[in-house]
C-alpha cells in the first residue's frame, strides 16, 4: 500500500496482516481524491476508523493542514503513528483548531461518535470527515450522519464521504446533511453529503 499522489506520493504505508483491517483501496482513494481535487489544500481532515490511516495521509500529502485520526484498536492507533514518523509528519498537535501548521496530525484512540462529540464540543470546524466503518455496521454510519447533520462540526463548505457497501441504501437527507453524489466502484460505493441552509 502506497501514498498514490502529493507531497508524500509513492511512499509505502504499512498494514496489518490478515482481516484485522480492510483499508481503502488504492483506487478508490485515488477516485475519492481526484474527486475532492484541490478543495483538500488548506483543510482539517478527520479520518474516522482509520484503520492504517491511509486516507488521512494521502489528504495531508495533498495539500489538507491538518489531520484527524480516530482509531478505537490499539494495533490500528499503533500503526498510524507508525506509517505517520515513517513519513515525518508530527503529531499531537490540536489540529481542529486554527493555531497549527501544515502537515500537523492528532491520533484519537476513542470510538468515533466520542470523537466527534470531543471535537464539537471543543468548538471545532473541519472542513471534511470520512468514515469507513465495518460494512456490517449500519448503525455506525447512521449515527455519524445524524451527529453531523444536527452539529455545527462540519463547515458550511464541508463534506461528509462514507464508504460503504454497493447495496447499501443511506439516507439522502440527514439533519442539515444532504446527499449530493454517491460513486460506485466494484462492490464498494462512496456517499458524499453537504451541509444544506434554508435561505
Amino acid at each position: 500500500m502506497r501514498v498514490i499522489a502529493g507531497k508524500y506520493g509513492s511512499r509505502r504505508l504499512q498494514s496489518l496482516r490478515g482481516t484485522a483491517l480492510r483499508p481503502s483501496s488504492d483506487r478508490l482513494r485515488e477516485t475519492l481524491f481526484n474527486i475532492l481535487g484541490t478543495a483538500i489544500e488548506g483543510t482539517v481532515f478527520v479520518d474516522l476508523f482509520a484503520g492504517s490511516g491511509a486516507v488521512g495521509i494521502e489528504a495531508l500529502s495533498r495539500g489538507a493542514r491538518g489531520a484527524v485520526f480516530v482509531e478505537n484498536h490499539a494495533a490500528g492507533a499503533a500503526l498510524i503513528s507508525r506509517n505517520l514518523a515513517s513519513l515525518g509528519i508530527p503529531t499531537g498537535v490540536q489540529v481542529a483548531s486554527r493555531k497549527t501548521f501544515a502537515g500537523s496530525a492528532e491520533i484519537l484512540r476513542v470510538d468515533a461518535m466520542d470523537a466527534l462529540e470531543r471535537l464539537a464540543e471543543s468548538g471545532a470546524r473541519v472542513e471534511f470527515v470520512f468514515a469507513d466503518p465495518p460494512y456490517a455496521n449500519r448503525r455506525a454510519y447512521e449515527d455519524i450522519l445524524v451527529f453531523l447533520g444536527e452539529s455545527e462540526l462540519l463547515a458550511r463548505s464541508g463534506r461528509f464521504i462514507a464508504e460503504h457497501r454497493r447495496k447499501t441504501d443511506l439516507p439522502i437527507i440527514a439533519g442539515h446533511l444532504e446527499r449530493t453524489r454517491v460513486v460506485e466502484q466494484g462492490d464498494t460505493a462512496l456517499s458524499f453529503y453537504k451541509p444544506i441552509f434554508a435561505a
